[in-house]
């Protein structure tokens, strides 16, 4: 399917988010938000609010869960910047309840035997991310860039652009795939085309909303 977006080809570069999009990482990411919360006398924020709130990275997840909403005015930056370290904490345990999307692997492989080069570009700081890609078994990918890579993050485009730029690649022959309003955002910003997937983390709209190249089910619907 990848060949309808590319003239019958394949792109020479294919850059993936993270969190909803290769793994599902939110019943970590609750519990990592749960013991920060718990540590100041505050009830548990639970699965699906945090599954509503993740995307925007670290600090923003933390300010949004000390406000209890996805508005998130009115939080004192004090309290933030210790919560973030909390959670951290929390977070940099165990990743046991944190799994690979169907297809996800299959695609991966495919595009490997192709030599299609590959990237990951999230707005999860960057310490975690080559070790998750490590443990839920996806190799390694030619670049990484974690949301405290650069001085801005997704929507910004700047890091598709930097790795586009080190891999020789134009944009016309790029590729970004994500779950969410950011990714589509940082894609159209940067000039490439978008694949979105459907089962993933968009604030609880739908993904269409956002009109990407292309919308799947599963990342396999791509070979």
């Amino acid at each position: 399917m990848l060949a309808t977006l590319f003239g019958g080809g394949l792109p020479q570069l294919v850059m993936f988010d993270l969190d909803g999009t290769l793994i599902d990482s939110v019943p970590d990411l609750a519990a990592a938000v749960d013991q920060m919360l718990a540590m100041r006398g505050r009830p548990p924020a639970g699965v699906e609010r945090v599954r509503e709130w993740v995307g925007n990275g670290s600090p923003m997840l933390v300010r949004r869960a000390l406000a209890g909403s996805i508005e998130h005015e009115g939080v004192d930056d004090d309290e933030a910047a210790l919560a973030l370290q909390d959670f951290l904490r929390a977070y940099d345990g165990s990743h046991d309840a944190t799994t690979v999307y169907p297809g996800v692997s299959e695609l991966l492989q495919w595009l490997r035997s192709r030599s299609v080069r590959l990237a990951v570009i999230t707005n999860k700081p960057e310490r975690f991310v080559a070790p998750l890609l490590e443990e839920k078994g996806l190799g390694s990918f030619d670049w990484i860039i974690g949301g405290d890579t650069l001085p801005v993050k997704k929507p910004d485009p700047a890091g598709l652009i930097r790795v586009m730029q080190e891999a020789g690649v134009a944009p016309q022959h790029s590729l970004f795939v994500g779950d969410s309003r950011n990714d589509v955002q940082a894609a159209r910003a940067a000039g490439v085309k978008v694949v979105a997937v459907s089962y993933g983390y968009n604030h609880g709209r739908p993904i269409e909303e956002e009109q990407p190249d292309l919308l799947v089910d599963s990342l396999d619907a791509l070979i």
